[in-house]
């Protein structure tokens, strides 16, 4: 013990000793040698507990050339034992103290790189804490920076949300409450560090309308541009009970503020409209810049036009119709998102645009924008593929309001394209129930609908009353469309009279007849021998086995079940023996009719 304590203070007489001999010395003067003895007596003062005793040293007037040229050297010996102590201790407060002093009196290049070294080196756990305590120092560095100041805070922001990013976001209520590891404190921080050099911005574009010094407004602009991708496009920002501040609201607001007072709000949100990106000569650079930056601008769209963050700087002079049009590719971006956070953002930002949107208001030329058939087919992925089921249901929603917006003949083009992309029974069954209703707003409105009757409703039945492997198209699977099918079929020959035939559907039932409903009835008769024989196969097997708990697999529309006991195979098969009979029910109801309507006709001719 005596002996730890004589080495203590041996330290500190070290320090000491080179402080008096560096004292006589001029600043040019000072060795390699002096550097390094002052650095391992500092930091032997700092592990020992006599920062009381270093920070006197470094207040005291006499040594402020020393502390200038040398201090930086401590940084990290000092960000080392300042996570070492308690928060209450007396020696943690003195580290801070000293922080305070070097950032003060140490030579700002010397410092800013110590300080941005420490920033480099901190990962994991302990990244927020670091870049929180280093950001006061940093500031004050940077603010008296002369040469290159510009440059050395983009570097500092750059920094530090590399430091960041690989961080989880806190998504949840309970985590952002908990903010285990500080992210959500230490973004809200970053802002305020980078305010004094938006303010210097301000100022000089205050001073002349012809702000020529852009480094540092670009560096801001940068730093924005990646706060938006991380963490604020990963974020849940909607409003949550019993969070009076979020803090990814807070630092969205902040964000927004900035851009608007850089004077990069509106240019960034109609930027794809002037084509503006940066030049790369290496292609794989440019790809991630362009990616980095949809990423960035779909999440601005979405925190003004869903969360309203400086929607009153908007101005408000655009139509429903173009502000849709210009956020088509943020939607577009967001929606081939797999990730819950991105993936409803896309869809509330597409509801919203949809939202403010008259019904048949939207011209059927925006179809000729690619992203306005491109967002349906990944709305229909959305609805298909994503294992959430809310935001499933929400996009079946999105695209019946998306359906709704389009003008007849928009509307028309819209399901010919998703007929013949979806690749999938459930989608399209939906689709022919929408045709059917505009059918019948065809036909029951006073003005006459050339889109949903006459030759163009013939050439969308081609598409729907069909069966695409003829006769040994798999049934079960392409039930929906099925059904849809003929639903649709019956209301023709119900509502329209062959004598008036409207839609066209009695010219062309000879052709409808020969490529739908006889395949079908071949199909369906094919299908039931199929699954009855299993049925037939399954109970025979079951009273061979001793038992009926037989665990065993069985393939479904080409795809395989989970394995089941035989009890639960037979209750598949029969219901797929229940779904031909709908389907047979429905076909003779068709039939039937059609017949009924034959018939009818005949006898008033005759």
């Amino acid at each position: 013990m005596l002996e730890e304590q004589s080495e203590a203070i041996m330290a500190v007489d070290e320090l000491q000793a080179i402080i008096q001999r560096c004292q006589v010395l001029e600043e040019t003067d000072f060795k390699g040698e002096d550097f390094d003895l002052f650095q391992v007596a500092g930091q032997k003062c700092l592990e020992d507990g006599y920062a009381a005793q270093l920070l006197e040293v470094i207040q005291n007037e006499k040594n402020k050339v020393i502390v200038k040229n040398m201090g930086w050297n401590l940084i990290s010996p000092l960000v080392r034992c300042i996570f070492m102590y308690k928060q209450e201790d007396d020696k943690r407060e003195h580290c801070l103290k000293i922080l305070d002093q070097l950032a003060q009196l140490c030579n700002p290049k010397e410092l800013f790189l110590g300080l941005l070294e420490q920033i480099e080196q901190t990962s994991g756990e302990q990244a927020c804490q670091i870049v929180m305590l280093l950001l006061q120092p940093l500031q004050t560095v940077l603010l008296k920076l002369q040469n290159k100041k510009a440059y050395s805070v983009g570097l500092s922001l750059a920094m530090i949300m590399n430091q960041l990013t690989p961080l989880p976001v806190p998504y949840t209520k309970q985590q952002i409450q908990e903010d285990k590891l500080g992210l959500c404190q230490c973004c809200n921080a970053v802002v305020d560090f980078a305010k004094p050099f938006v303010n210097e911005v301000v100022k000089n574009m205050e001073k002349s309308s012809e702000y020529n010094d852009m480094e540092l407004k670009e560096e801001l602009l940068k730093f924005c541009m990646k706060s938006l991708k991380y963490p604020l496009l990963i974020a849940q920002l909607e409003q949550l009970e019993g969070i009076e501040e979020h803090p990814f609201r807070h630092f969205a607001t902040e964000i927004i503020s900035i851009l608007w007072n850089i004077g990069e709000l509106m240019p960034l949100v109609f930027l794809h409209r002037k084509g503006k990106s940066p030049h790369w000569e290496n292609q794989e650079f440019a790809d991630i810049e362009r990616k980095n930056s949809a990423d960035s601008l779909a999440c601005l769209s979405y925190l003004m036009f869903v969360q309203h963050f400086g929607i009153d700087c908007f101005p408000v002079v655009f139509s429903p119709s173009y502000l849709l049009q210009c956020n088509m590719m943020h939607i577009e971006v967001l929606l081939k998102r797999t990730e819950e956070s991105m993936l409803s953002k896309g869809l509330d930002l597409f509801e919203s645009c949809l939202l403010r949107m008259e019904d048949n208001s939207l011209l059927h030329q925006y179809l000729e924008f690619r992203d306005f058939i491109n967002v349906p087919q990944d709305l229909v992925k959305v609805m298909t593929l994503c294992p959430i089921e809310h935001l499933r249901k929400k996009s079946l929603n999105i695209l019946q309001l998306f359906i709704d917006k389009f003008d007849a003949e928009g509307k028309y083009t819209l399901f010919r394209c998703l007929l013949k992309t979806s690749n999938h029974a459930g989608v399209e069954g939906y689709i022919i129930k929408n045709i059917k209703d505009q059918v019948h707003l065809s036909l029951t409105k006073a003005c006459d609908n050339i889109w949903f009757t006459g030759h163009h409703l013939i050439s969308l039945l081609d598409l729907v009353l069909s069966l695409p492997e003829g006769a040994e198209t798999d049934l079960l699977q392409n039930s929906d469309r099925i059904m849809a099918s003929l639903n649709l079929l019956r209301y023709l020959v119900i509502k329209d009279c062959e004598s008036d035939n409207q839609t066209g559907v009695w010219t062309t039932l000879a052709k409808i007849e020969q490529s739908f409903l006889k395949p079908l009835h071949v199909g369906l008769n094919m299908s039931k021998a199929h699954y009855e024989a299993e049925i037939k196969n399954k109970k025979e097997n079951r009273r061979e086995a001793h038992s009926s708990n037989t665990i065993c697999s069985v393939t479904v529309s080409g795809e395989k079940m989970p394995a089941m006991t035989t009890e639960m195979q037979l209750q598949v098969l029969h219901s797929a023996l229940f779904t031909f009979d709908l389907i047979e029910s429905v076909l003779a109801r068709v039939e039937e009719l059609i017949e009924v309507k034959i018939k009818a006709v005949m006898d008033e001719n005759s």
